[in-house]
């Protein structure tokens, strides 16, 4: 299979994510609310790479449904992180707009798929 630039930007976003639960656990002593954030930031690369070997096109995109979805919940932990000053507002802008640059991703590949399935 070729490379996708979706596969690879979640798996960024991903090692972004670990790093950043890595640093709020040593350095900021948190660790309820970036647990959450580390479940549903990995998860959204996880459930990309789960698409690509889908059973069918209807099955490629549920699993880019619940990437969505995860991407979602990583903006909501991300802002609480943020909120409650776990996060710098320059930590929180990077990695919010690459959360938000890979929602843009999935919504696009959704649409693409659903316009495919209605021919």
């Amino acid at each position: 299979m070729g490379r996708s630039v979706l596969k690879d930007k979640s798996k960024a976003f991903a090692l972004r994510v670990i790093r950043l639960y890595q640093y709020l656990c040593e350095e900021k002593r948190e660790y309820v609310l970036s647990k959450q954030m580390l479940r549903s930031g990995t998860s959204i690369g996880a459930n990309v790479a789960e698409a690509f070997y889908g059973q069918s096109e209807a099955d490629f995109m549920a699993k880019l449904s619940i990437a969505q979805k995860e991407a979602g919940e990583t903006l909501y932990w991300l802002e609480l992180l943020h909120e409650s000053d776990y996060l710098q507002q320059n930590e929180f802008d990077s990695i919010y707009r690459d959360a938000e640059e890979l929602i843009k991703l999935l919504t696009s590949s959704i649409k693409t798929t659903k316009r495919k399935l209605n021919r």
